[in-house]
């Protein structure tokens, strides 16, 4: 789905660096099994649509001699040991070294991330893609022991080299303060040397579970009302569940879903295997639980996760109106089903057609209240060659951001349709794509990567003020209403259904830490549960089929340890600034810009907090359901026009 962002960079161990390398996806998945669908007629004259990664390495021979150089460097570091404690000066080059090594290694695996997600069916970019894990491993077990001797240092001494050292403190502040933070969590050198080596091993159940759904799983030919014979990969069940054919949705959904089931058990083995590697982890380290290990690299107050859960229980109902006018609309009278979500509610007689040379001029419109600055970093990012632009066989899918290569600029995978999703997926990544730029320009490498939890209030805001936009300049009331029900599918789709993921991601590994065994059938059966509350089935607004509560296994998010919660919670955070910046767009303004250039200089609870916002509190949640009826409010005062 949408998302590969800039993790936090210095010492990061392998775990962390896949994770984040890997979370690549946000709502919409376009396929890269079977065929994938043709780029559009404009893709040709487009002046864009691959991007140039020589400028990571000029060759693929330049990224294997640096790969070789890391080797040999990655294999002294072991020297450095003791020298820690030794003076200010020592401590210094020691953390520069290292952070030296491991920004070169995140560049390593950026080019071959993003190769291999070029043709995912290239055996070459796979191979280069697990070379670069590999070395990740060994530099996260070459590095496994700085943490437990900058323990053994003290707080006090290393207190003492910073104020005797502005570089180690301007540069190594926060990872110094984070470090000390995680002594209960920080076990022995021969421990830390082992939980790094487990890196590729448990990085695995996420590469397994993408080579199924990616590339591996069979997937049957459905025949449509129109006759039209069509091979199900996921790009044909997510084009096709829209149909206006409430037959040809049913049979898509019964179709795809079957292929699943025949995998239900697999499914559940990988991501059962997930989840006990991360209570592996957490349990080795002394963390209560698995969410309280995943968050705390970020200080995460758990009342954040257990707010954002209750409160979007309270605001069920507003999901529940939504789900109500979507059945009057598509003029349903018997039961909403599941496969009733996806087409849209309001169609225009001519589709909007957006390319990327007006899917960039739209953008820079609607994107003018967050000032020349932000909108000159997107100009430089549109002239650049930063985007591999439309859909082809074998690529990955989806769309993501990569700004983890501090040294270069961003880039951008995107699966572009020329449609209103295709033009708000490019605006949802160049809201990565500058906050990466504004971070970098103002952060030292050691502190511009930052928080997924911040992350998303960016990219989530861009897409509110592009919604926003299109409504306002909408050319009649029908292009007014099929604006406001993308921005109420927005809601459903990135808050609701994103929470609803958490809340099951929570209910596996609760399951795990209490001793029940999970398995494929099981988690079918919990998801259905959650399917139920939030679709309203026992209020009468949607009848859940139980087949169709398989969908869990092809999430990927759920692989990635309690990062998906993070798009609701920002969705809330985005709902505010939004708001406040198009009501007092010069202070507010000032407020969101300063969040998005601290990058990771902070934890981003506190970032958040400074910008005035706590989301440990209802307020923010209750902000975007107000968000949500507004729109409600706004389309249904159009609809009694007619």
């Amino acid at each position: 789905m949408r998302e590969q962002i800039a993790p936090r960079r210095l010492l990061m161990s392998v775990l962390t660096l896949m994770a984040a390398a890997s979370a690549v996806q946000a709502q919409t998945v376009v396929s890269t099994s079977g065929s994938a669908p043709s780029a559009p007629a404009s893709a040709p004259e487009s002046p864009q649509v691959s991007w140039d990664l020589t400028d990571l390495y000029a060759t693929a021979q330049a990224w294997s001699d640096s790969l070789a150089r890391m080797r040999t460097a990655i294999d002294k570091l072991p020297a450095l040991k003791g020298t820690l404690g030794t003076s200010a000066t020592s401590l210094f080059k020691a953390l520069d070294q290292i952070s030296a090594l491991n920004r070169e290694m995140i560049r390593l695996y950026t080019y071959a991330s993003l190769k291999s997600d070029e043709d995912l069916r290239e055996g070459a970019n796979l191979e280069r893609k697990q070379q670069a894990q590999a070395l990740a491993t060994q530099l996260s077990e070459k590095t496994a022991w700085v943490a437990p001797e900058l323990l053994k240092v003290g707080a006090a001494k290393v207190k003492a080299f910073r104020k005797a050292n502005k570089a180690l403190e301007a540069r190594f502040n926060y990872f110094l303060d984070n470090t000390l933070r995680a002594a209960p969590h920080t076990l022995g050198l021969e421990a830390e040397q082992i939980l790094a080596a487990a890196g590729n091993f448990l990085a695995q159940p996420d590469a397994l579970h993408s080579q199924l759904a990616d590339a591996e799983l069979p997937v049957p030919t459905v025949k449509l009302a129109d006759g039209t014979s069509v091979q199900l990969n996921e790009a044909a069940y997510e084009k096709y569940r829209q149909s206006d054919n409430r037959a040809d949705r049913k049979l898509v959904f019964d179709e795809y879903w079957g292929a699943w089931k025949k995998f239900e058990g697999t499914a559940g083995q990988m991501l059962a295997t997930q989840v006990m590697g991360d209570h592996f982890s957490a349990q080795s380290r002394h963390y209560d639980s698995a969410l309280q290990a995943a968050q705390f690299p970020d200080n995460m107050p758990d009342k954040v996760y257990r707010t954002l859960v209750t409160e979007t229980h309270a605001a069920l109902p507003a999901l529940h109106r939504y789900l109500r006018l979507r059945k009057r609309l598509l003029g349903i009278t018997d039961d909403l089903h599941y496969y009733d979500n996806y087409p849209p509610m309001f169609n225009l007689a001519k589709p909007p057609h957006y390319d990327v040379p007006e899917s960039e001029r739209i953008t820079l419109e609607a994107l003018k209240p967050l000032g020349e600055d932000y909108l000159g970093l997107l100009r430089q990012g549109f002239a650049g060659h930063w985007m591999n632009v439309y859909p082809h066989p074998g690529k990955k899918s989806g769309a993501y951001m990569s700004g983890s290569a501090y040294d270069v600029h961003p880039y951008l995978l995107l699966n572009h349709n020329d449609d209103y999703y295709s033009l708000s997926t490019f605006a949802h990544e160049w809201g990565h794509g500058v906050h990466t730029l504004l971070a970098n320009r103002a952060q030292p490498y050691e502190k511009a990567g930052y928080s997924t939890f911040i992350a998303e209030s960016a990219s989530i805001g861009n897409e509110m003020l592009l919604n926003d936009y299109m409504v306002q300049h909408a050319a009649n009331r029908e292009e007014k209403m099929f604006y406001l029900g993308k921005g109420m599918e927005s809601i459903r789709t990135t808050y609701f259904r994103q929470v609803m993921f958490a809340e099951f991601e929570l209910m596996i590994h609760e399951e795990l830490e209490q001793g029940k065994p999970l398995s494929g059938e099981r988690m079918t059966e919990m998801y259905c549960g959650l399917l139920r509350k939030y679709y309203g089935e026992a209020e009468g607004v949607m009848k859940i089929d139980t087949p169709y509560c398989l969908e869990w296994a092809f999430v990927p998010h759920f692989y990635y340890n309690f990062y998906v919660y993070q798009y609701a919670t920002s969705m809330a955070g985005a709902a505010s600034f939004t708001d406040a910046i198009q009501k007092d767009s010069a202070s507010a303004r000032a407020h969101f810009i300063e969040l998005l250039k601290a990058g990771g200089s902070d934890y981003p609870y506190e970032l958040y907090k400074r910008a005035g916002t706590d989301m440990a509190t209802p307020g923010p949640y209750r902000a975007l359901a107000a968000r949500m009826n507004r729109l409600l409010d706004d389309f249904e005062a159009l609809e009694a026009q007619h």
